[in-house]
């Protein structure tokens, strides 16, 4: 295993999207490790002869910076991990096996404790964090909402279950009417509450009123957080929804294996999500999403081994009415194979691949032409055996070595951050990054 800078040289191999592999495994309802990891890698193919997206140009510089970086850990997960999030002092890890998972975020003692919190019938695919609960999408169609427990003893008590959606109320009170009712299949309908495929993704709203879902089923939904109610289903793609984003402002974005990247909001004097802009640059499956920040620049990554950066055109950034405008400005280039996981945290932009590694990249002002936006890819981090299906990172503390409380702290001459990476070779690997200051 070994951290290695970034090669200047894109290579040419190509992977198919995980998403089919996946739905084929969903679709026989099998929970075996075994027979996942096969799946997981049993129908990739090659266009080795082809440049990824040749039409969008480069936005990586041939800069190496010689930042500092080693692997903290490695945290054995005892299956496939689907799924990661860091909330307050703890990691949290979805699996395969149905098992959730917690270890502290910033202890890495070989015998601390990676902690059962909660175990399910089915794979976790998604995992989000907000306030006092823990919301999990999972293999079986449903959501689960957890009852996070503050104690840190070593014998700790299960988290409660405290709901699945949709609820028993929202089931039973549209059987009444017909107009509630959806084709799923050929000879079959339910309840438009229902998801009716995989869970790929959930997201909560920055103030925490509404929960967000993605499914293969081609739809996303919004839940109220109070009650759990279901306030909407939008039929959004003409395939599966692998990612889901959604900006403070409550603009949703969705990435789809139909190779689309769609952009929804309510507009005013309607209370339904709609339609407002597609970007459609990627030529296979959209796999994954990041917002920056100020949610002006999107990522998107796919089976095509690019990372897309989309940015708001200049007159939409005051969060007008109608269409929201962007436009691609460039393409991250560097895996060899299909992008599965994407994370974006201040400047820096980190892909998980199915080429079994982790980049980091940093973003920065080209100011020889007119300040475009350049990015250097930092570093390459090797050491997972399988592909890298999910990922976090947070900012690390200054008692904990890093360079500073904050994202903008410059303590030691920069930044350090800690990249949390979840592959299906069942490990969770801990990387400490050190960021200089330009």
């Amino acid at each position: 295993m070994g951290i290695l800078q970034c090669p200047s040289s894109c290579c040419n191999n190509y992977s198919t999207s995980k998403h089919h592999e996946d739905h084929q495994q969903q679709s026989h309802h099998s929970n075996s490790n075994n027979t996942l990891l096969h799946s997981e890698s049993s129908t990739s193919s090659s266009l080795s002869s082809q440049p990824s997206l040749p039409s969008v140009p480069s936005l990586t510089t041939s800069q190496q910076l010689q930042q500092k970086q080693e692997l903290v850990t490695a945290i054995n997960g005892h299956s496939a991990i689907f799924s990661l999030a860091l909330h307050g002092k703890f990691l949290y890890t979805g699996s395969s096996n149905s098992e959730i998972r917690r270890c502290r975020k910033d202890t890495f003692a070989p015998d601390h404790p990676n902690v059962l919190v909660a175990t399910t019938n089915s794979a976790v695919k998604s995992i989000t964090v907000f306030g006092d609960k823990l919301f999990t999408a999972h293999q079986d169609h449903k959501i689960r909402v957890w009852k996070i427990q503050e104690q840190e003893q070593e014998q700790e008590q299960p988290y409660k279950c405290i709901a699945t959606l949709p609820t028993f109320n929202d089931r039973f009170w549209k059987l009444f009417s017909s107009k509630n009712y959806v084709q799923v299949r050929r000879h079959k309908k339910r309840t438009w509450v229902h998801h009716v495929d995989t869970v790929s993704a959930v997201t909560v709203s920055v103030d925490g009123t509404l929960l967000y879902s993605a499914s293969w089923d081609r739809t996303f939904k919004i839940w109220r957080t109070s009650d759990f109610k279901c306030l909407e289903s939008v039929n959004a793609h003409e395939d599966a929804i692998n990612a889901l984003v959604v900006s403070r402002a409550g603009v949703a974005y969705t990435g789809s294996a139909d190779k689309k990247i769609k952009i929804w909001k309510k507009v005013e004097n309607s209370k339904k999500h709609q339609l407002v802009g597609t970007l459609e640059k990627h030529k296979s499956a959209v796999n994954a999403l990041a917002l920056s920040g100020d949610g002006l620049v999107l990522y998107s990554g796919a089976c095509d081994r690019s990372i897309l950066v989309w940015e708001k055109e200049a007159e939409e950034e005051e969060g007008g009415e109608g269409n929201v405008k962007m436009v691609v400005v460039g393409a991250l280039r560097g895996h060899t194979k299909a992008i599965l996981c994407l994370v974006a945290v201040a400047d820096l932009v980190v892909s998980g691949s199915a080429d079994n590694s982790v980049r980091v990249w940093r973003r920065g002002i080209n100011v020889k032409v007119s300040e475009k936006s350049c990015y250097s890819c930092l570093a390459v981090l090797e050491g997972h055996r399988r592909p890298v299906k999910c990922l976090a990172v947070a900012a690390e503390s200054a008692n904990n070595g890093g360079g500073g409380d904050d994202e903008n702290s410059g303590g030691g001459g920069g930044s350090s951050y800690l990249v949390y990476s979840g592959s299906l070779d069942c490990d969770i690997r801990v990387w400490r990054i050190r960021v200089p200051l330009f």
